[in-house]
Parts: C-alpha cells; sequence; structure tokens
C-alpha cells in the first residue's frame, strides 16, 4: 500500500505517538486538574508539558496562550463566533475550507457582512486586492496558510500587516502547515493561529488548538462553550483566565499525549528535513504528471511556494474512478473530490467534479513516488 492522503490525515504515526498514548492511559489516566491524588496530577503534568511543547514549537512565547480544542474546525469557530458580530465585516480568500466558510455564511444570515477575496486560478492572493477589500467595519481577516487543495501558500504575515493597520485581526488557518512549514506566531505577527495535531504535527485525530499572540486581550474574545474546569470550582461564573477560559469539559488527555509526543517527534529532526524530503516528493510528482498526455496539474507548480500536496485531473475521466482504480488496481490511497473546500475549486475551475489529489508526507519514499506515477499514466491512457 502507498499511502498518499496525509493531507487529511498523516499516516502512519511515528512508534513515539502510539507508545506515548498509550502509556499514558496506563501510566497518568486520571483527570487532568479535577482531582489531588497521583494519576490526576501525573495528568495535568503531562497537560502543561504539551503546552510548553507547542507553545516552543510554535514560538508563541506563553505555554497559557496554547488552547487544546477538538481539532482546527473547532479552534476556528471559537475565533470565528466569538470576535464577529452583527454589523461587523470579516475578509477571507476564496481558497478557504469550508472550516472557515461554513461560519462565516452561518454569521452572514446573522448580519455579518462576508467579503471573499478572488486569488488567481493557482491559488495565489494578491495582497494590493486584500487590502483593498478592508473597510472601517473590518474586524476580522481569516487566511488559510495553504491550501489543501493546491497547497498554495498565502501571505499571512502581509495579511497580519494589513488587517493591524485597519485595526482588525488576523485568524490563520494552520492545517496544511502547522508541522510542515516553519510558524513562528510572533514573526508573522497572527492574533490568532489555529491548528490540528493529526497532520503535520504526527499526533492523533481528536486533538487540536488555538495559538493566541501574547499581545491579544483576551477579554475581547468570549469563549464558544462554558462548563466545568476543575478552577474555581465554588462559582457558577466561567473563569476568566487562560487557559480555562476556552476549555471546559474533560480534557483528550490521550490526544494530548500523543501530540506532545508528534511535535517532539518534529522537532527532534533535522530542521527543515522534512520540509524538504515533502517538496523533492512533490517536485518529482509535478514533473511526471506534467509530462503525461490529457493530465492538468493545479496550483503555482512550484514546490518552493506550496505545502507538500498535488491535485490534478485528468481529461476524459471522472476523478472518483481514478482513486478506484488506483487504490483496488495498485494500492494507492489518494483523495477525490472537493475536499470540503467548494470555493477553492470554483477558483481554480475544478467545481463541482473536483480533482485527484495526492500528499506524500515524511515516510512516503521517492520509489513510493515513482510508481505512483507508473500506475497514473496506465489509468489515464486506458
Amino acid at each position: 500500500m502507498i499511502y498518499l492522503d496525509n493531507a487529511a490525515t498523516s499516516w502512519p504515526k511515528p512508534p513515539e505517538v502510539l507508545k506515548a498514548m498509550t502509556d499514558v492511559l496506563e501510566h497518568a489516566g486520571g483527570n487532568p486538574g479535577r482531582s489531588g491524588h497521583r494519576l490526576s496530577i501525573a495528568a495535568a503534568r503531562l497537560v502543561y508539558e504539551a503546552r510548553e511543547a507547542t507553545s516552543s514549537f510554535f514560538n508563541l512565547g506563553d505555554p497559557m496562550r496554547v488552547i487544546f480544542t477538538n481539532n482546527a474546525t473547532h479552534a476556528l469557530n471559537i475565533v470565528i463566533h466569538g470576535i464577529l458580530k452583527s454589523g461587523d465585516n470579516v475578509i477571507a480568500s476564496s481558497m478557504e475550507h469550508n472550516a472557515v466558510m461554513r461560519p462565516l455564511r452561518d454569521l452572514e444570515k446573522q448580519g455579518v457582512q462576508v467579503n471573499v477575496v478572488k486569488c488567481k486560478t493557482d491559488g495565489t492572493i494578491d495582497g494590493k486586492d486584500l487590502a483593498r477589500t478592508v473597510n472601517s467595519g473590518t474586524r476580522l481577516i481569516v487566511m488559510v496558510h495553504a491550501s489543501n487543495v493546491t497547497g498554495t501558500i498565502l501571505p499571512v504575515a502581509e495579511a497580519a500587516k494589513i488587517a493591524h493597520k485597519a485595526g482588525a485581526l488576523l485568524l490563520i488557518d494552520s492545517a496544511q502547515t502547522a508541522g510542515v512549514l516553519p510558524i513562528d506566531v510572533k514573526e508573522i505577527g497572527a492574533d490568532f493561529v489555529a491548528f490540528t495535531g493529526h497532520k503535520g504535527p504526527q499526533g492523533p485525530t481528536g486533538i487540536g488548538g488555538i495559538l493566541i499572540h501574547p499581545d491579544f486581550d483576551v477579554s475581547r474574545l468570549p469563549s464558544l462553550m462554558q462548563g466545568g474546569t476543575g478552577s474555581r470550582s465554588g462559582t457558577e461564573e466561567q473563569p476568566d483566565f487562560l487557559p480555562d477560559k476556552y476549555e471546559s469539559g474533560t480534557a483528550n488527555l490521550v490526544g494530548i499525549a500523543g501530540l506532545l509526543a508528534g511535535i517532539n517527534w518534529v522537532a527532534e529532526r533535522v530542521p527543515g528535513s522534512i520540509l524538504s524530503h515533502e517538496r523533492e516528493l512533490v517536485k518529482t510528482l509535478i514533473e511526471g504528471l506534467s509530462v503525461i498526455p490529457k493530465i492538468k496539474v493545479y496550483g503555482t507548480l512550484n514546490p518552493g511556494n506550496s505545502a507538500p500536496i498535488v491535485s490534478f485531473t485528468v481529461s476524459g475521466k471522472v476523478v472518483s474512478d481514478i482513486g478506484l482504480r488506483l487504490d483496488e488496481e495498485f494500492g494507492i490511497l489518494a483523495r477525490v473530490g472537493i475536499h470540503c473546500a467548494p470555493a477553492a475549486h470554483h477558483t481554480i475551475g475544478t467545481f463541482p467534479e473536483g480533482t485527484v489529489r495526492l500528499a506524500p508526507g515524511v515516510f512516503t519514499t521517492m520509489d513510493d513516488v515513482k510508481k505512483t506515477l507508473k500506475a497514473i499514466e496506465e489509468v489515464a491512457n486506458s
């Protein structure tokens, strides 16, 4: 089997991640922050260790501003629904995932003005177009760091400057870049970075988070959900301090343990080696696909300006049929269709059918890529 669906979730997981998840259930299975006994204390210690590792990994500077969530979608919803109210203006790119567009469309019905800046057909965006769209009512710019359809990297640091000049905030969706591209929250200047643990960080599904910039006043962001936090249990009011304000309910201890192990595993690799490896695979895929008749590859076609994602179509063939044949005849696992990003497919001209998406990962080999190209050529020509 050749697994090329790492943009959906990374697989296989490093052995260290699997061991950490088992170990926490066996040795630290208490409820963090809910009791004073040894298992609860061990669990709380692990959660804080994960905050410290995550804060360091993204150069956040404050572990308490790492807010653990179920996934990036949960994180995005906390910020989007917390910041925006009727009469506000929000700006997004036309390459956004439905994790952004569906909350925005829901708020649009409640009086929020939604402006979508049209990207070019390769997924890139012109900063001037973004700046021209900002108005006096703009409260938030939401931007995907890299498209989950084409891999195209968007200029998030420039977006931060545009947002702040207008007195607005920037929220980044880093689902495809966290753990893959270097992300320095302070250098970028983003107010919020939503991330997920089960892709680049090599952790399990069901864990993600928000990175809140040290300069952001958290009194401006209400909690999306209220409930037990283990702190100030004698009051029925939600705590106003971090991270408790946004972390009601029992933590996903197993997921956090896996995330910690995954982040440590990535951080221990030679800096840039994972990205360099994956970009070399992408380069080979793009070059190989581009010479096969009837195939069109989407995006910038520049691995240096892309997350490790390659999308293509074959003239005269249905993408779902291509995916099925790759799986059943060659053992190659890819994703086909809209990828939960109809806006992106409208932008690149592949709506409503979508594309075949190949997403190599850290464990993908060059031999895997060469076998994949040979299989795709056979499918395209038959």
